[in-house]
């Protein structure tokens, strides 16, 4: 389902905020042209006719191979840089599996505390101030996500 709320002027993307009991999921970006080095929450740009919550539920499937349950948006921002205009929601989620780097230079699990020591892009800064201010207990937990189902909606086999 598209979202009639894309505003054509800014890129829609969306992002993964993922907890862990006190730890967050960062993702270090590639050294390449746009954001280099710096580490930001999981996720990705919402395809034409797609919608946000299913975008970023693809985009966790490919970029760190594990399956999500996505919750609630916690925080939008609509963010202009020299050669583009994005507008990226936030989305509490859950997931299951071993994230793997599979687009991003590495992951890791990031203790609240320490949350301040990484460079962030502008959008995910706002991001990390709003949970070192209110704490992890301000996302709300979303459960785990829910067993694949056959044609049949029976649970299927692991």
């Amino acid at each position: 389902m598209s979202d009639p709320y894309i505003d054509k002027k800014f890129i829609p993307v969306v992002a993964a905020v993922i907890t862990d009991e006190h730890r967050l999921l960062l993702c270090q970006r590639q050294d390449g042209p746009h954001l280099p080095l710096l580490w930001e929450f999981p996720g990705g740009k919402v395809d034409p006719g797609e919608g946000p919550t299913g975008a970023l539920a693809r985009e966790l499937q490919e970029e760190l191979g594990v399956r999500s349950r996505i919750g609630p948006k916690i925080h939008e921002v609509r963010h202009t840089y020299p050669q583009k205009k994005v507008w990226i929601r936030f989305y509490a989620v859950s997931s299951e599996g071993i994230p793997h780097p599979h687009v991003h230079r590495e992951v890791r699990w990031v203790a609240v505390p320490d949350l301040g020591s990484y460079e962030v892009p502008p959008p995910n800064a706002e991001v990390v101030r709003q949970i070192l201010s209110a704490g992890i207990e301000s996302i709300p937990n979303v459960g785990p996500p829910e067993a694949e189902r056959d044609a049949d909606g029976a649970p299927a086999p692991a």
